[in-house]
């Protein structure tokens, strides 16, 4: 095949058939096509589309491209989920050990923060010690010794994607719902997972912002996993606010220690959402014969402990201080804390996400660049959220500093993400929508 010619069918519009999308994936996999002429074609993708069946082609030579792992020897079902990202999300490090106390298997493979959205990897690292970097032989013995386990990406899974995507990165390509969903889905479904319940982020502080623009990729996502075999749901989540109360590394892993603690005051949003995402999770993995039932099963490991000791087991058998669980004193902090006031009496009508997201990477708590060092100990502790009464001169949220200079950069940030008016705003739905795979 001459490659000009595929960049030239895409160009007119035209659909790519099976064999030509895994010549083009292989290809760039190996070198052997430049990285101008995949450009040319990424940019075709996004201005001329990928249909269904073009998508599926794409993430299963993509999910090809590398090893796709073999669980099938270990007993249960193995199911994960994937959050498109926001601010405040932190539900993987509670649901995982959720799952795997109540006997659902999640090998789960994540990300780093970049922008204004925090990555699992980061807050896992808060936990001094914890090795996200394993290789997959101890990938695989973490997952039977405890039931879960929580590491990055590696070389062998799906390496066409981390060299497409940093190739979609400069080339501003990133936005196509297509190239979304076959990034996105050949990294997971290379874990050797039966099902994947996706969490899809929408509003001010997500990466799609319209709900038609989520519920789009949701579906696209949905249908390409049903068609390489797996049990799917996709729930599209509200991110006009930050989840729960703590947005930072360090504070983030303290407020998942609470709720594994069964504390759940403060942080109602998360645990709603958790327990949603859990009830699904336990569905797909046959544990439960409803959703409800999986809530119901959720709920219980966390009052009765079994949560909080297989998060023990986790942080232990990938080489963290399991210390720092019994005593959050010993995680990452920071050394100041200064509180942002209210100006005025009323009511928090909104919470500008996104812009509350960039602040904490202003304090050092993310990374603009993926070779920017990250401070596990900064963040925000939010004291109030959309919908909570206020007075002037009272405290909105405290942030965590070791910086001065950073922190008067972001105080005013912060300062600006929160209007309050005279009237209670109308509160939002925290679950917008839920759709189902056909096969559930």
């Amino acid at each position: 095949m001459l490659f000009v010619e595929l960049i030239r069918k895409k160009r007119d519009g035209k659909e790519l058939s099976r064999e030509e999308i895994e010549f083009i994936v292989s290809g760039y996999t190996r070198s052997e096509i430049p990285d101008y002429q995949v450009s040319a074609f990424l940019m075709a993708a996004l201005l001329r589309g990928l249909n269904h069946a073009e998508t599926a082609a794409l993430t299963n030579a993509m999910l090809r491209s590398g090893k796709v792992l073999d669980f099938s020897e270990i007993a249960g079902s193995k199911v994960d989920k994937h959050s498109t990202g926001g601010v405040g999300d932190k539900t993987s490090l509670i649901l995982a050990p959720i799952m795997a106390a109540g006997g659902v298997n999640v090998p789960m493979v994540s990300g780093r923060g970049l922008g204004h959205t925090g990555g699992t990897l980061d807050k896992l690292e808060a936990i001094p010690g914890f090795n996200v970097n394993l290789e997959l032989a101890e990938f695989r013995r973490v997952l039977v010794q405890v039931g879960c386990s929580m590491i990055g990406q590696t070389q062998d899974l799906a390496p066409a994607d981390k060299k497409l995507y940093a190739l979609r990165d400069v080339t501003a390509t990133v936005e196509s719902p297509s190239l979304i969903c076959a990034s996105i889905m050949s990294k997971k479904l290379a874990e050797g997972i039966d099902g994947l319940v996706l969490d899809v982020k929408t509003g001010s502080g997500a990466f799609m912002k319209e709900l038609k623009d989520s519920e789009f990729l949701a579906e696209l996502m949905v249908e390409t996993g049903e068609r390489m075999g797996k049990k799917m749901v996709a729930l599209i989540t509200d991110m006009d606010q930050p989840l729960g109360r703590y947005i930072g590394n360090a504070l983030e892993v303290a407020e998942c220690v609470e709720v594994l603690r069964g504390r759940f005051a403060g942080s109602e949003d998360l645990v709603e959402l958790t327990l949603e995402l859990c009830g699904w999770m336990f569905f797909l993995g046959g544990r439960t014969l409803t959703k409800d039932a999986g809530r119901t099963l959720a709920q219980e490991i966390i009052l009765n402990g079994k949560a909080l000791d297989k998060f023990r087991d986790l942080v232990r058998e990938q080489g963290g201080d399991v210390r720092t669980i019994d005593d959050l004193a010993l995680l990452p902090h920071a050394a100041h804390h200064d509180d942002v006031l209210a100006s005025t009496d009323g009511f928090v009508s909104t919470i500008e996400c996104e812009r509350m997201g960039i602040a904490s990477v202003m304090l050092g708590g993310g990374r603009f660049t993926k070779e920017d060092a990250v401070d596990p100990a900064v963040g925000i502790v939010l004291h109030k959220k959309a919908g909570d009464v206020v007075s002037a001169g009272e405290a909105l949220c405290t942030v965590h500093y070791n910086s001065a200079e950073r922190f008067a950069q972001a105080k005013p940030v912060i300062a600006n993400c929160y209007s309050i008016s005279a009237q209670n705003p109308q509160p939002r739905a925290l679950i917008h929508r839920v759709i189902q795979g056909k096969s559930n």
